[in-house]
């Protein structure tokens, strides 16, 4: 039997959640477990956050901050090579980062998210956070060559 989909819009909920999260224990030097506890009570409400965007897919927004600890290193040292040798990751903005990666790590390691719509969806959220600034169009060119080098087959066509 198949399990229903849930609807994008839950998986765009959950995305903004997880960055929120990661921004959350980036700042605040909270533990994966107590971050996701606190997450996951909002996440069953009509309102994410008070964001109105629907019902969270949890799931999903647990495996992108899970994931995104657990390979860190990994996604930091990717990330880092496309970034400016004089404003490596650790020098962004928090929320920049948190963007940065969980999208990357949906790119590297969720390979049933096609990297353009974790690519879109990331940048979506950048907007959310950063309405007319910079930082989507910086966003989308970072995850383009960070998706390009990863996931090339997806860009020949």
């Amino acid at each position: 039997m198949n399990t229903p989909r849930k609807p994008p819009v839950a998986r765009s909920a959950a995305r903004l959640g997880a960055v929120q999260a990661l921004y959350q224990m980036d700042i605040a030097a909270s533990d994966v477990g107590e971050t996701l506890a606190q997450f996951s009570s909002r996440a069953a409400g009509d309102n994410f956050d008070n964001g109105e965007c629907g019902e969270a897919d949890y799931a999903h927004l647990r495996t992108v901050v899970e994931g995104t600890v657990r390979e860190q290193a990994l996604l930091d040292v990717s990330l880092d090579k496309i970034l400016d040798k004089d404003w490596p990751l650790h020098r962004l903005d928090s929320t920049v980062r948190a963007i940065l990666r969980a999208a990357a790590f949906e790119i590297f390691f969720m390979d049933k998210v096609p990297s353009r719509v974790a690519i879109s969806e990331y940048v979506g959220v950048a907007d959310a956070f950063f309405d007319g600034g910079d930082e989507p169009r910086f966003i989308n060119g970072v995850l383009n060559t960070l998706a390009r080098g990863c996931r090339p087959e997806e860009f020949s066509v």
